[in-house]
């Protein structure tokens, strides 16, 4: 009997021991939904005010550009293709701007020579996922998986070798999703403007993706837009335009991963 109550204490003991790790390992795997109040007026947004600010910063996550230039930068989300990526391409090419686009498996598959065109004409091809998947709800060998097959078929298909970024699935990300992704070599690139755009059944207009883009431009905006959108493809012309005439210039992100070294110049 009392052989049996020291093994009880003594399991007792050890799981007491154990808890701290459980809740530290819980704590790195604590989901958060990227989101803020957005700027008004050529202010910032609210990203300082959000609490999981410091953990984006700890893993070199980029949000915001420099914020005392006037300088900006386009990304695309691309899941699938609605028959508007090509015109993009079109204005990007005429206006000379760079971008980055974050494509997903299944767009890798469908449109493969969408993918060519933005290698050829000097854009940067980030991964989404493969799956799309909320990585803070899979494990950290499926994470690599996920990303290493986006990798992979972008390089069979494009030739380009290196992938920088990683925009994560519909902005979840976890302490530890950032650290397993930067271990493998990415960036994590979130965003300071965006509107909802990505429903193909409620586009409102050129003027109404104008006037969110336009609305909640600052210096340093890293932009996200969805391909999808019928109205960012016809907006994004005269966004480009009158962003310019507001002093704006776009940039890649390779100019904040090399501090400058790199403007992102189409060929």
């Amino acid at each position: 009997m009392l052989k049996r109550c020291i093994a009880i204490l003594s399991t007792i003991v050890l799981l007491v021991s154990l808890l701290p790790l459980y809740t530290a390992a819980a704590d790195q795997n604590q989901p958060f939904h990227f989101g803020f109040k957005k700027s008004k007026n050529g202010q910032l947004p609210s990203i300082d005010q959000e609490g999981f600010k410091s953990i984006l910063e700890k893993h070199g996550s980029i949000f915001l550009g420099d914020t005392t230039k006037r300088e900006v930068y386009l990304t695309f989300d691309n899941g699938y293709e609605n028959g508007y990526t090509a015109d993009i391409l079109d204005i990007l090419r005429v206006k000379k701007v760079p971008a980055t686009f974050f494509v997903t498996g299944h767009y890798v598959k469908d449109q493969p020579e969408l993918l060519k065109r933005m290698a050829a004409e000097g854009h940067v091809i980030g991964n989404h996922s493969w799956s799309h998947p909320d990585m803070t709800r899979i494990s950290n060998d499926e994470i690599k998986q996920e990303l290493d097959r986006v990798k992979q078929a972008v390089a069979e298909l494009t030739g380009q070798k290196e992938m920088h970024y990683l925009r994560p699935p519909r902005g979840i990300f976890s302490e530890r999703t950032l650290a397993v992704s930067k271990q493998l070599g990415y960036t994590n690139v979130f965003w300071s403007l965006a509107y909802k755009d990505w429903d193909t059944k409620v586009q409102k207009g050129r003027e109404y993706a104008y006037r969110n883009v336009m609305g909640q431009l600052h210096p340093g905006a890293v932009i996200l837009l969805h391909s999808v959108s019928r109205d960012n493809a016809e907006a994004l012309g005269n966004i480009i335009d009158d962003a310019r005439k507001q002093g704006y210039e776009f940039k890649s992100l390779d100019h904040l991963l090399t501090g400058g070294m790199s403007d992102g110049f189409l060929p």
